[in-house]
């Protein structure tokens, strides 16, 4: 399994990979990644097609879960899930676990 961590230019996104027992881990961000990490760009949650953008990321690195750390990316993507759903792809609020 292939999860994506958002918000990962945070300390949380960091802590919240350590306590996975997962190996094949990836973090994501919109904001500025600096140029020596693996990160991946993440489309901007502003975007109106950003659900979309999201699902192409997902499918174009076969992300299976995805544990959405910010707020505004968990409220826009809440209302995808059956999309998402649809390509075996899992949204979850890492922020209420």
């Amino acid at each position: 399994m292939k999860i994506l961590i958002t918000a990962a230019t945070s300390a949380n996104a960091y802590k919240f990979k350590a306590g996975l027992n997962e190996q094949d881990i990836v973090l994501g961000d919109y904001g500025d990644i600096p140029a020596f990490t693996k990160m991946l760009k993440l489309p901007n949650p502003g975007k109106e097609t950003y659900a979309h953008e999201m699902l192409t990321l997902s499918l174009d690195n076969a992300i299976d879960r995805i544990y959405l750390l910010d707020g505004k990316e968990w409220d826009i993507l809440q209302h995808s899930k059956q999309l998402f759903s649809e390509y075996n792809i899992e949204l979850i609020d890492g922020n209420n676990l």
